[in-house]
């Protein structure tokens, strides 16, 4: 069983910034990608940002230049700093990680609960 744990998750103004964090746990033998997506009421889940075990980043246009991600492998950890936050940013978000489990040969796909991030004055 893997598990993935956020944080950070809060009330924040315009033009502010937060940092989430994600700790993955469990039977993990590798992680390939973390990723963070967000969903806002009455819209689809979105990916915000991603980052692959080679250290390749990806952002959604919408937060390039405010948003990054980075990773802590040997803590199994991704965080995301965001700043400049803006109240279009606010959206419950979620860790997604691509693990490939001890004794397994094929990679899970697992969702953290998610964290809900409001930016409002």
């Amino acid at each position: 069983q893997v598990q993935l744990v956020e944080s950070g998750g809060g009330l924040v103004q315009p033009g502010g910034s937060l940092r989430l964090s994600c700790v993955a746990s469990g039977s993990i033998w590798n992680i390939r990608v973390m990723a963070w997506y967000r969903q806002a009421p009455g819209k689809e889940r979105e990916l915000v940002a991603s980052s692959t075990s080679g250290d390749s980043t990806n952002y959604a246009d919408s937060v390039k230049g405010r948003f990054t991600i980075s990773r802590d492998n040997a803590k199994n950890t991704v965080y995301l700093q965001m700043v400049s936050l803006k109240p279009d940013d606010t959206a419950d978000y979620y860790c997604n990680a691509e693990v490939l489990r001890r004794g397994r040969s094929r990679y899970l796909e697992v969702w953290g609960q998610g964290t809900l991030v409001t930016v409002s004055s």
